[in-house]
């Protein structure tokens, strides 16, 4: 009766000596997308939801393994 006892003993000593985990960083390439429109931002806050809503579906998130980098021209097309 002693043994299972010394044993679960043991072993919580164990993992409490135990350095704890870090998560592993990213060790893949951050990828940037530019999302250009001639419109202003406002204008386009459903296009770029179903944009972010398509890439997350497809396993990407903004800041975790893509950057996206938004530019309006807000009417202007010369900008």
């Amino acid at each position: 009766m002693k043994k299972p006892i010394a044993f679960a003993l043991s072993l919580a000593l164990a993992l409490l000596a135990a350095p704890p985990v870090a998560e592993a960083q990213q060790t893949g390439k951050m990828h940037r997308i530019g999302f250009l429109h001639a419109g202003s931002k406002m204008h386009q806050e459903q296009r770029l939801a179903a944009f972010l809503q398509g890439l997350h579906d497809l396993g990407y998130a903004e800041g975790r393994n893509i950057v996206i980098e938004k530019r309006f021209g807000r009417g202007n097309r010369d900008r």
